[in-house]
């Protein structure tokens, strides 16, 4: 029989095996899918000549990055050049500690786990500005900048998007507090098993995912590495293990994102075949729990390549943003509709039971959370098809037809009444 003790070392050797494998193969598989889904989107093949179907193509590619010279510029602040790298890479490598992939395969489920992935994700700009400042390159200088500002600027909305989601596990929950718990999340969201908080929250899943791409400084928010205009941003003066390490450190932050996506709004490991209950009644506790805890991983693994998918795709889709647009997107728009968002929450979830006279349930979910689930989808599609029609701020900074109608007749009366005012103060 094994005592506790053993299970816990045992749990802790699997998990930490299993993260030391992942977060190396994360840039090989991002690697391997940014080539060829981007080739497949543009009518490429990709990488073809190094084994079946090009798949050896980033392994080859990494032996030749870490086997290259490490070249340092003579004017760089040697200090600050070589730690930026270090600081950048270590709240990312941090954050995996708390990622849930099943509910077995987590290092640490802390019961802060949300409070503890937002400050981590706050921590990388430090790095990069680092960078872009001990290089002593006006490229890499205006790239930290830039990334700085983006990412502090986005941060804000992407960590309002979340609280709908801890606001609708006190509802869902029996004892009817909220938690900041991942793990207790994704259990929230099989009350029933079909209970996905993208259901009820689309709005806070696309505000979070666009303030993600932001984050990690992917299309259409890649200012900070724009080729055409900084050369290679804060990384221009790196060659080496040093950008290793933050090439590293762009793809792990990718995934990331896509985790606490799915965690957050897409159930987690909730899928077919992942029932512990049916397992273990079948297989004995230890077989059973094995078996649930392999298609739990295997059902968050299919969502989190999924929306890595997604990030490819819009990177061949939409074109860069410039920086006026990029800053006014995050504080014109995004700002705004989420705090809307948590306002109109906090509103139904609140009320609507005291306008009832108590909660009521219809199949088995609280019907303020089946009120809120179509406010928000209302909201969503506002959101995305009229916003920026209704109130001139969008992304291009176009403004509306309506608007520019109004302004063209209130010209055409200001020159009408110019010639008689004219005459009547020459009389």
């Amino acid at each position: 029989m094994i005592t506790d003790f053993w299970k816990e070392v045992i749990h802790f050797f699997i998990t930490l095996v299993f993260t030391l494998v992942f977060v190396p193969v994360i840039p090989l598989v991002g690697t391997y899918l940014d080539r060829k889904i981007l080739g497949l989107m543009q009518d490429r093949l990709g990488p073809t000549y190094v084994g079946p179907f090009g798949s050896l193509q980033s392994l080859v590619d990494m032996v030749k990055l870490l086997s290259k010279e490490d070249i340092k510029a003579s004017a760089t602040d040697t200090i600050i050049f070589t730690l930026a790298p270090v600081i950048f890479l270590a709240p990312i490598i941090t954050t995996f500690v708390i990622l849930p992939f099943s509910p077995y395969m987590t290092v640490s489920a802390l019961e802060t786990g949300l409070i503890l992935y937002v400050a981590l994700s706050s921590l990388d700009v430090i790095g990069v500005f680092m960078a872009g400042w001990g290089s002593n390159n006006k490229y890499a200088l205006m790239g930290g900048l830039r990334s700085a500002a983006q990412m502090i600027s986005y941060e804000l909305p992407l960590v309002l998007s979340l609280v709908p989601v801890i606001m609708l596990t006190s509802v869902v929950d029996k004892n009817g507090l909220g938690s900041i718990s991942l793990s207790e999340i994704i259990t929230a969201q099989m009350r029933p098993w079909w209970l996905w908080f993208v259901l009820i929250q689309p709005l806070g899943l696309l505000i979070y995912y666009t303030c993600g791409l932001a984050e990690t400084n992917r299309s259409p928010f890649d200012l900070p590495e724009a080729e055409s205009e900084l050369v290679a941003g804060y990384l221009t003066e790196y060659s080496g293990l040093r950008w290793a390490m933050f090439f590293l450190g762009e793809y792990a932050n990718m995934v990331i994102v896509s985790v606490i996506t799915v965690a957050l709004f897409l159930g987690g490991w909730s899928g077919p075949g992942a029932d512990q209950g049916l397992w273990v009644g079948l297989l004995g506790d230890f077989g059973g729990a094995v078996v649930f805890n392999l298609f739990a991983v295997f059902w968050f693994m299919v969502k989190l390549w999924t929306m890595i998918f997604i990030f490819v795709w819009i990177r061949a889709t939409l074109p860069r943003l410039r920086a006026d647009q990029l800053m006014r997107f995050a504080w014109l728009v995004l700002m705004p509709i989420t705090l809307a968002n948590i306002l109109i929450s906090g509103l139904v979830l609140l009320g609507a039971p005291e306008l009832m006279g108590g909660t009521m349930m219809l199949a088995q979910v609280p019907v303020n959370v089946w009120i809120l689930g179509a406010v928000n989808w209302l909201m969503f599609f506002v959101y995305v098809f009229l916003l920026g029609r209704a109130t001139g701020v969008s992304v291009t900074g176009r403004t509306p037809r309506w608007m520019r109608r109004r302004a063209a007749a209130r010209a055409k009366a200001q020159s009408a009444t110019q010639p008689a005012a004219l005459a009547q103060a020459q009389k």
